[in-house]
């Protein structure tokens, strides 16, 4: 792939898009390799957690290409915005967690892109925001749909109305983001995030993800369903055992992952 590199560490899948003379802005190709690569980890056993990032110190994903998009007619522009919610939803869905670790602009798409992971992390020089109406356009990747079920209705709004591009510190505090720290430090935060994660109980984790995006579109008695469901179905695994018995016995478990 030209754009979309994967590299994985210890159970850790790292996507990399790199296509930095753009600020990594998307287009159609980006977005081909990219599905390609979520559907290569998401197939990958040994994969545990996904951590999403942008080459170079600039930007995650400075937004859609601006170029690409500016000649479209009605049809493909609704066939880019379906694409691009096509690929954002298997971010969603991805049996593994997903760590956004944004490391410069993630505007646009960039910041819808962050939207679907599960956890985001930001360099203390990233500058997120949905500037769509700037350009007489709205959100197409379900910025409009995501964003509220992050920060809440109000900042939603306010930033997708207004246009306004929010910095690091303002987006950790309105919860855009879960945590801020140093540009050189950005990497090694969210690999140390994503190994504490890959050390549990990769079938516990895989469910309780499940179980966390039916939440947000279920009422609260389906969610409580699909919740006992879920946890009854652990106590199936070797993990559960294993994961039990090691805390009787005072020692780390050594989980599997294994169904």
């Amino acid at each position: 792939m030209d754009y979309v590199k994967v590299e994985r560490r210890d159970g850790v899948a790292v996507i990399t898009i790199d296509r930095q003379p753009a600020l990594n802005a998307l287009n159609w190709q980006v977005l081909d390799e990219l599905s390609d690569a979520l559907d290569a980890v998401a197939s990958d056993a040994e994969t545990r957690v996904v951590v999403i990032t942008g080459a170079g110190d600039r930007a995650f994903v400075a937004g859609a290409d601006i170029e690409a998009m500016q000649p479209m007619s009605v049809p493909e522009a609704r066939e880019w915005a379906v694409l691009g919610q096509r690929i954002f939803s298997k971010i969603e869905s991805l049996p593994q967690p997903v760590i956004a670790a944004i490391n410069g602009y993630a505007l646009g798409g960039g910041c819808e892109l962050a939207l679907a992971c599960d956890i985001r992390i930001a360099s203390d020089r990233a500058k997120l925001g949905q500037p769509e109406v700037t350009l007489g356009i709205t959100t197409g990747f379900g910025g409009s749909q995501r964003l509220p079920r992050v920060v809440g209705p109000g900042w939603a709004r306010q930033m997708i109305l207004s246009g306004d591009v929010l910095d690091a510190a303002t987006a950790e505090r309105i919860g855009l983001v879960n945590a801020v720290v140093p540009a050189a430090e950005l990497m090694a935060e969210a690999m140390k995030l994503a190994a504490k994660i890959a050390s549990r109980g990769a079938v516990a984790v895989r469910l309780a993800k499940r179980a966390l995006n039916v939440s947000m579109d279920a009422d609260l008695e389906t969610g409580l369903r699909f919740e006992a469901e879920v946890f009854g179905e652990c106590f199936g695994t070797p993990d559960q055992k294993e994961g039990m018995k090691a805390f009787l016995e005072k020692r780390k478990p050594v989980f599997t992952g294994k169904w």
